[in-house]
This record gives structure tokens, C-alpha cells and sequence, in this order.
């Protein structure tokens, strides 16, 4: 029962909190570059004016339009339920299978480059297809790290692989902290960062497909959108770096296990900003060189593991 309701609390908290975490990141983006920038709430503004807004859509558009930004909302919720945030264990097990996650998060990529054509917009569709040419990119190197990560514990479950690395009971210590390194490289390229994008107004490429939306829908948008972000970071929290969070489901050491994901998680966001702001947006031409790099350190995770390293 303790672990059903960690796992509603941390939905809950999660669509809270999504667009205070987005809305920090904008405005320390805005102070590393010497601008004033907007509040820090701003999101939660633009969210509550949406919602007062009429809900329109193309006419051409069939009923893939309509379904994605509750579809890419839900995903958002069950992955929430299942990623441990505050503790160490998954909160609904069957949810917290490694690949269970990535098949998860390939619906919403799915859904949302299709919505992107459905939209018979030639803009949105260009955004669309780039969203999943990412996709293609990213998602081999970050399987081939967790598949490292799970021969090295003995399990695909997040909560066994954290407790296996936190407690220092992996049998390839090395081969786990260079498939560490793979994975948060492709998890910054997932969350859409420069030099990879920076997709947070309607005229980048990459948001493209958000053009065809308004009203309640494109709220719905950006909150699963920030909890994506959220959720990609508490991935790899998760699994590589799982001190500190809750060994047991008591509501203090819930409590302690929020105050050790805010601190990472902010950790995280303040090194993500300071990255994306010391570099420029990579030409999409050259991005498979750079994902390839990433999935050639995994094959040497993959190496150190298989020799016991």
C-alpha cells in the first residue's frame, strides 16, 4: 500500500513541480547570458492561459492530432509512477524495467512526429522528423549503456540496478562508471539541450509541430514536455547515482530521499545550463558523428564489462 501511494505522490508532485523546473532553467539560461529574463513562474502563467484559450486544430488534421497530447501526458504519468524519484526502489515494479522505460518513452516520440505530418504542415513535419532522426541517434547508445549497467548488476530493474551500484555490490565497477558516462551524455542530448537544440518557442525546427496547437492541448504539451526532462534526469539518477534516496518507504525517509532528488536533480539542471550556454547549436548534418562517439564509449563499457573490469 506504501508503495502505491509513493508512486501517486510522486506524479502528482511531478506535474507540480514540471514547469517551476523548466522555469528555473529558462531564467538561469537568461542570467548566464547578462539578460533579465522572464520569472521564474512564467511557465505556470502560460499554462493557466492556455487553458482559458479554445482548443483549435487544423482542418486536415485526423484523429492522431486530437489523441497525441494526452497520449504523451499519460506516458509522462505512468513513467512518473514507475521511476524512482524520492526512494531507491521502484515504486510500482513492473513499471521500472529498463525497457519497459524505452519502449514508454518511444510512444510520445512516435505520436508526436506522426501528429507532426497528420498536421499537413510542411514546417511541422520537418520538426517531426527531426524529433525522431534524434531518436534514432540517441536510443542505441543509451540502450547499449543500460544494457551494460544490467549484466554488471544481474537485473533490468532500475530499483535492483541502483541498489546493486549504491551499495558497491556490481561485479564490473568500471565498466559501469564508463556506461555512466554514455548514458548521461545521451540522456543531455534527450532532454533537447544546446548544441543538440534549444526547442522552447515555436520557431525553432524542432517545436515545430507544436504550431498546430493552442488551448488546453498545447498546455497539456509543455507539462509532459517538462516532465520529460525531469524524468530523463531521474533516469540516470536512478540508476548511476542513487545515494542518498530512500531505502524504505517510511515517510520521513521519503521525505529525506525528495530533499537528495531535489539537490541532484538541481545539481544536474545548473551543469546542463552551464554546457548548453558555453556552446553553439550543432548543424544536424554532423550530429550522427557525435551520437556515434557516444555509442563507441558504450562499446567500451561493453568490453570492460565482458572482462570483468
Amino acid at each position: 500500500m506504501a508503495e502505491i501511494i509513493v508512486a501517486i505522490l510522486q506524479a502528482l508532485v511531478l506535474v507540480l513541480v514540471a514547469p517551476l523546473f523548466s522555469g528555473i532553467a529558462r531564467w538561469l539560461r537568461a542570467k548566464i547570458h547578462t539578460r533579465r529574463g522572464p520569472s521564474i513562474f512564467q511557465d505556470y502563467y502560460d499554462i493557466f492561459k492556455l487553458l482559458a484559450r479554445e482548443d483549435l486544430r487544423t482542418a486536415n488534421s485526423s484523429f492522431v492530432s486530437r489523441l497525441m497530447p494526452p497520449l504523451y501526458f499519460a506516458t509522462m504519468l505512468v513513467l512518473a509512477c514507475g521511476v524512482p524519484l524520492f526512494t531507491r526502489a521502484c515504486p510500482v515494479p513492473a513499471l521500472g524495467d529498463i525497457i519497459t522505460i524505452i519502449y514508454l518513452l518511444a510512444i510520445p516520440r512516435f505520436f508526436f512526429a506522426l501528429a507532426a505530418v497528420d498536421s499537413s504542415s510542411a514546417y511541422g513535419g520537418i520538426g517531426g522528423i527531426r524529433e525522431l532522426i534524434i531518436g534514432v541517434l540517441v536510443e542505441p547508445s543509451m540502450m547499449l549503456a543500460l544494457f551494460v549497467a544490467a549484466l554488471a548488476t544481474g537485473t533490468t530493474n532500475i530499483g535492483g540496478m541502483g541498489e546493486a551500484i549504491g551499495s558497491l555490490m556490481q561485479s564490473s565497477p568500471v565498466a559501469v562508471m564508463v556506461a555512466g558516462v554514455a548514458f548521461a551524455i545521451a540522456c543531455y542530448i534527450e532532454l533537447g539541450k544546446l548544441p543538440y537544440d534549444a526547442a522552447e518557442a515555436e520557431q525553432e525546427i524542432q517545436e515545430g509541430p507544436l504550431q498546430e496547437y493552442s488551448g488546453p492541448s498545447l498546455a497539456m504539451l509543455k507539462v509532459a514536455m517538462s516532465m520529460k526532462q525531469i524524468l530523463v534526469i531521474a533516469w540516470f539518477l536512478a540508476i548511476f547515482a542513487p545515494f542518498g534516496s530512500a531505502v524504505e518507504f517510511a515517510p520521513l525517509a521519503v521525505l529525506l530521499g525528495a530533499c537528495a532528488f531535489s539537490t541532484k536533480a538541481g545539481v544536474v539542471g545548473i551543469v546542463c545550463s552551464l554546457i548548453e550556454n558555453s556552446v553553439s547549436r550543432v548543424r544536424w548534418k554532423y550530429m550522427g558523428r557525435q551520437t556515434w562517439m557516444v555509442v563507441g564509449v558504450s562499446v567500451v563499457a561493453l568490453v570492460f564489462c565482458v572482462l570483468g573490469i
